[in-house]
């Protein structure tokens, strides 16, 4: 994989099929962007992305900009005037967005919950960006759409590049699973196994299990997780009050005292589930406004397994999606395995697994699919012995 500040990609002529353009680049970061600027060729091909084009505007007011395409950041009117007669494309983020379209990195939780303690989550870009999503204006406006998937896409940028060479295993389950339960403990214990292990714990980045599978893999040991624990049930749920489950979980988060690089989580959650806050356990955080894509990525990036803890119609959802691309493997294939966890919950409660059974017979789905009682048992199908 090319380093993701300076993709290069061809791109070509369908007039002329031999032909070859000068490649195009992502340029994310201002380092990035001064060094290319001075190389004094044509920027045909430039999608710069988020960064403040006034140290460059000498060389810009005179480069052959043909084919640029600048989104977001900060341009100069006077520079913007003179890149758009020249043959650039600029599209500009809205003022009445909460969030940057065009970042290029993972949100962290601080940043999603800005002004929380001040404010309350309601004032939070979280919650902000949300309301933005859902206005009536921008349901049936086209900038807003754009924005919306050129945010997504840039997501998508982001968490392919912090998972880059990672062993990742996604652990799912209902957002309901409240503090103080056994069963959130055991959660949280399956998170601290696996990041142990030095695998990447990915979630869908909300409440219940997914903050507890992320909450393990953030704890540096097990008394921490275990005090952890104690604190966070004293506020078991994010209903009624979003602001006391969140303050709560970002006091816990500064007691544990860590931040941890490499990665050890990442949540992906979407703004499509409104009522869903965050996690604020992630490393990192995938925020997308689709929740199809954000399902995708979910699923697509947790090539070292994926563990299912009980959950109701959403998690079901994740099973099926998860084992469609299984069940049309090749033979032969060697396949990541899908472990789900709670026998009575997924053959009684919500009977997925004789579904599963079923379409597994005689496909590779079949050896890939596991069902257990414990999260223990769940971590010894995914680490080797």
């Amino acid at each position: 994989m090319a380093d993701r500040e300076t993709r290069a990609h061809p791109v070509h002529d369908p007039a002329h099929p031999g032909r070859r353009h000068p490649s195009y680049r992502e340029v994310h970061d201002a380092e990035t962007l001064r060094t290319l600027a001075a190389q004094d060729a044509p920027l045909g091909g430039w999608r710069v992305q988020g960064l403040d084009l006034a140290p460059h505007a000498e060389h810009l007011s005179r480069a052959d900009v043909r084919g640029l395409v600048v989104l977001g950041g900060e341009v100069p009117e006077d520079l913007a005037r003179s890149l758009v007669a020249r043959g650039a494309v600029l599209i500009p983020r809205d003022p009445a967005c909460p969030v940057d379209p065009f970042r290029a990195r993972l949100y962290t939780p601080f940043e999603l919950y800005d002004g929380l303690s001040a404010a309350g989550y309601a004032s939070t870009p979280d919650a902000l960006a949300y309301a933005w999503s859902r206005a009536a204006r921008t349901q049936h406006d086209a900038y807003a759409t754009l924005l919306r998937a050129l945010h997504d896409d840039a997501m998508q940028d982001a968490i392919v590049e912090a998972l880059h060479g990672a062993q990742v295993v996604g652990v799912m389950g209902g957002h309901a699973l409240a503090r103080g339960a056994r069963d959130y403990a055991a959660a949280a214990e399956l998170g601290h196994t696996l990041a142990g292990a030095g695998r990447v714990v990915l979630t869908g980045g909300g409440p219940g299990a997914m903050e507890a599978a992320n909450l393990g893999a953030l704890a540096p040991s097990g008394e921490a997780l275990s005090r952890a624990l104690a604190d966070l049930a004293t506020v078991p749920g994010f209903t009624p009050s979003i602001d006391d489950w969140a303050v709560l979980a970002m006091q816990v988060r500064e007691a544990l005292g860590v931040d941890h690089t490499p990665i050890r989580s990442i949540g992906i959650p979407t703004w499509f589930y409104g009522h869903e806050p965050p996690n604020v356990f992630c490393t990192g955080i995938a925020k997308y406004f689709s929740n199809a894509l954000r399902e995708d990525v979910l699923l697509s990036q947790s090539s070292g397994g994926l563990v299912v803890l009980p959950g109701a119609a959403g998690t079901v959802q994740e099973i099926f999606q998860a084992s469609t691309p299984l069940y049309y493997a090749d033979e032969g294939e060697a396949l990541p395995p899908l472990v789900l966890v709670g026998r009575e919950h997924w053959t009684q409660e919500v009977p997925v697994w004789p579904a599963l059974q079923a379409l597994g017979a005689e496909r590779p789905l079949g050896d890939a699919l596991h069902l257990v009682d414990s999260t223990d048992e769940a971590a010894g199908l995914i680490l080797p012995r």
